[in-house]
């Protein structure tokens, strides 16, 4: 049996509990280990034959094809062999999803849409709970902490949205704005995504907040404001003044009042810890982010199609990641410091994978009734002929080699430490391949 990483063993509990159900251990490739140890992939060429193809003895065992397919999940650039094993595995999986109907190919089918490294660590956990407890061996002492763990913290996220609600509804953007997504519980589930831990209670809500006034602003510019006015707010928010606020239209008042609030509240909740003075990089993020949006606004007025490379270098940014991870990073107290905000800012190669990961995915799944400038778009007119079909494959391309990038920049040494590279923008990454 292949001695690598099995499906199941990151099943790890918010408060402790049901850490490891399941087999796992052995060999890792790249970051397969997932602490960034770099080891060679020579370790997979014993399962090879002497063609050097992977042995077709191998595909009897189902155990050890799930296990070589998720350690795949983890290659970087150059790691052929990792390359050959995914190639293989998901040809014979594939094989067993079309021919057979039981148990194990809802197992088989689960992993294929849903590898464990792109999974987010709660809904992985639950999909294990079920096939755990299917397994002879389980242990029911195990099994009891992992459910009790699990129900636990659901009804602590249950709390959270609640008062979630509570702070939306009083907003009453639905009267005040209402062209105005309410995406509340899917801006809480993003947040989730990126700490699920009982600790952070506090930070999650305050990370849905933010990501909520992030979908509010969008929509503000994507379908309801006129060129003016977006180009007002802008300003307004370049220059973060209340006192402007008059400058701006009726709707756009009551958000940007809205907007200055949320952030009294971050710089408040880091004052508690003597680093208010923090808050300054995650307005700057807003800032940023707000002139990529405005810049795509043009785009739509003048009719102009860019170049996917020209279109990529406000759509990365436009993304809201750099946003995102700045404000989560104000919630890990340990890794809160002037120079990991300005890490950020740098916009090292990491956060660009994530971006693209984040643009690319939206656009996918947005091309065809999303009415706005898109990579799907941009792609197919700069390459005349192309069909949308030839333009996804491209794309899907980009967003696999993304997640490479994301690999290999999570290999030791790190720039900044390994906890923020795992629980932030990994987690975020994760959050896109649910979502999308």
């Amino acid at each position: 049996m292949l001695a690598v990483r099995c499906r199941g063993v990151e099943v790890v509990g918010g408060c402790g509990f049901g850490a490891c159900v399941g087999g796992g251990g052995g060999y890792s490739c790249g970051n397969c280990d997932g602490n960034g140890y770099n080891v060679s992939c020579d370790v997979f060429n014993k399962f090879k034959d002497r063609q050097g193809k992977f042995d077709e003895s191998l595909i009897s065992n189902l155990q050890g094809l799930l296990s070589l397919y998720e350690a795949a999940q983890f290659r970087g650039y150059g790691e052929e062999t990792l390359e050959e094993a995914l190639k293989f595995t998901i040809t014979q999986l594939d094989s067993i999803v079309l021919h057979e109907s039981n148990s194990v190919t809802k197992q088989v089918r689960e992993a294929l849409e849903f590898p464990i490294h792109k999974t987010m660590t709660r809904l992985g956990a639950r999909g294990f709970l079920s096939l755990y407890q299917e397994d002879e061996s389980h242990d029911d002492k195990l099994l009891d902490f992992a459910k009790l763990d699990f129900n636990l913290l659901q009804k602590m996220y249950q709390k959270e949205l609640y008062d979630l609600t509570r702070w939306w509804k009083a907003l009453e953007f639905e009267n005040k704005l209402p062209f105005a997504r309410d995406r509340l519980v899917e801006c809480y589930f993003w947040a989730l995504g990126v700490y699920f831990e009982p600790q952070y209670s506090h930070d999650r809500k305050m990370l849905a907040k933010l990501i909520t006034m992030v979908s509010v602003i969008d929509d503000i510019y994507d379908i309801y404001g006129t060129l003016d006015e977006l180009t007002l707010l802008m300003d307004a928010i370049e220059r973060w003044d209340l006192s402007l606020v008059d400058q701006l239209p009726p709707y756009m008042k009551y958000y940007y009042k809205v907007l200055l609030d949320v952030y009294v509240e971050i710089e408040e909740v880091l004052g508690k810890t003597g680093k208010s003075y923090l808050v300054h990089y995650v307005i700057e993020e807003k800032k940023r982010l707000v002139r990529t949006y405005l810049q795509e606004a043009k785009w739509e007025y003048s009719g102009y199609i860019p170049n996917l490379e020209e279109y990529m270098k406000v759509g990365k940014p436009s993304s809201t990641y750099l946003l995102f991870i700045s404000v989560s990073l104000t919630a890990i107290g340990e890794l809160v410091s002037k120079e990991a905000f300005e890490w950020v800012a740098s916009d090292p190669l990491i956060l660009q994978g994530l971006e693209e990961i984040g643009r690319l995915m939206n656009d996918l799944v947005g091309f065809g009734f999303e009415q706005k400038i898109s990579a799907v778009g941009c792609y197919m007119n700069q390459n005349n002929g192309t069909s949308k079909e030839e333009a996804f494959a491209e794309i899907q391309k980009q967003v696999t080699n993304a997640w490479k990038v994301i690999n290999q920049e999570c290999l030791r040494p790190t720039a900044v430490p390994m906890a923020f590279l795992k629980r932030v923008i990994v987690n975020l990454a994760r959050v896109s391949h649910t979502m999308y």
